[in-house]
């Protein structure tokens, strides 16, 4: 090869890599990521179906149309009925109210045939978006030295290398769910970061609040932020910590008074979801007869799906989950973080909100089939990837670029798999 010819070579892969790299730099920028992440969800979504048509499950819009005609069962029956709580011959969702409330105004403008799937679409941009803000966010208040760069590839990472990129273009009641609670979970993070006196202690409350009234179990994940402002105070004093703690606290009391009287009008019981009279798939009927809908039975089977199986090549029975750290190896970097991640209780009270949100996870009746990936730990994703960042600081780009392309194409293929089985 002449030098002309290795000259013009080197110049041609110089462009390419820079070209690659301001590519890849659009993912930190919290408006382009979610213009990107948004027309990806929209191309899997097309793919899968009519955008405009709401999908097979959006329950979520017959309980907003119920709560518009001031009735808490279902005033319309879809025509598919699985998994919806039949009593007293009237029909109820077990799933906490939440997204349906945010489907009223959508609802009452376009009724029941609103689009489920364009509302998540939506939805799971926006979370994407909110990761980009929560990773500058850590940077800025410096508990943990990312570059640019650095922070690209995680908001990448996670738009398309974890199990949100499954989840996010289809719809659906189960999904629709986990998308909302992330970005309730994700908003309390965000504000705690972002808010030094009364208002964050209230605004953080308020979003774990809206998070419980969406998948209860993610009230644990205000673990992590009420320490951080907590910790932000301390050098105030005990007495003064009284208000704004209250002031935290309100509104998860208030969630919680919310769902106590919702269950009871429904089922006369505070504590009652409805789950004895679900309608569930015939293969769990006989375990929830013997175990209950949540027991350590189930412990041995959703570990297995959650953090050891490999699903391709797809089958069936990959279909009822796949490994955490397989799928995305980028979550390896966790265990970094909890060895090299300073401050400590941070580390810490990251590691105990992740282990206490998956407890329910792990001993629920069902891994969330059909799904590619673990879709319930998208409940602790939010944590998790915190003490991600924290294991990718001084590490190599070009390692976690490689993590996320390996992460990427895995579940980017996965997703297309999912698509025509749903």
């Amino acid at each position: 090869m002449s030098i002309h010819s290795e000259k013009t070579t080197h110049i041609w892969y110089i462009n390419l890599r820079a070209g690659l790299r301001k590519l890849i730099l659009l993912w930190e920028n919290p408006a382009w990521c979610l213009v990107l992440a948004f027309t990806i969800y929209v191309a899997i979504a097309i793919i899968h179906g009519l955008l405009w048509l709401p999908s097979s499950n959006a329950y979520y819009n017959y309980l907003a149309d119920a709560f518009i005609h001031g009735q808490l069962n279902l005033r319309i029956v879809p025509l598919d009925t699985h998994d919806l709580v039949l009593y007293n011959h009237n029909y109820y969702l077990y799933w906490p109210p939440m997204p349906a409330v945010l489907l009223i105004p959508f609802v009452a403008l376009f009724g029941i045939g609103f689009s489920d799937v364009i509302f998540t679409l939506f939805v799971a941009a926006i979370n994407v978006s909110l990761v980009s803000l929560l990773l500058r966010q850590i940077t800025f208040q410096k508990l943990i030295k990312l570059s640019r760069l650095q922070r690209a590839l995680l908001v990448l990472f996670f738009a398309l290398g974890t199990v949100h990129i499954t989840i996010a273009p289809f719809g659906r009641v189960w999904f629709t769910g986990q998308l909302i609670g992330f970005f309730f979970v994700a908003l309390a993070y965000l504000f705690a970061l972002s808010n030094k006196n009364w208002t964050g202690f209230f605004l953080s409350g308020a979003s774990i609040a809206c998070a419980m009234l969406t998948r209860n179990n993610l009230l644990f994940a205000g673990i992590w932020p009420a320490v951080y402002l907590l910790m932000r105070k301390k050098e105030h004093g005990f007495k003064k910590l009284l208000a704004p703690v209250s002031i935290g606290i309100l509104p998860i009391f208030a969630g919680l008074t919310v769902m106590a009287l919702y269950n009871f009008a429904r089922f006369g019981n505070i504590f009652d979801v409805g789950l004895d009279y679900h309608l569930m798939g015939e293969i769990f009927v006989d375990n929830y007869q013997e175990y209950g809908a949540f027991n350590i039975h189930y412990l041995p089977t959703n570990f297995f799906y959650q953090y050891i199986a490999y699903p391709l090549p797809i089958r069936f029975e990959s279909l009822m989950g796949g490994s955490l750290f397989l799928l995305s190896p980028v979550f390896l970097l966790s265990f970094r973080g909890i060895k090299i991640g300073y401050p400590r209780w941070s580390v810490w009270m990251l590691v105990v909100t992740i282990l206490i949100i998956n407890v329910p996870i792990l001993m629920l009746m069902g891994t969330g089939w059909i799904q590619f990936g673990p879709r319930y730990t998208l409940d602790f994703t939010i944590p998790l990837l915190t003490l991600t960042s924290y294991g990718v600081k001084n590490w190599s780009s070009q390692k976690l670029a490689l993590l996320t392309v390996i992460s990427i194409v895995q579940y980017i293929f996965g997703t297309f798999l999912l698509s025509q089985v749903l």
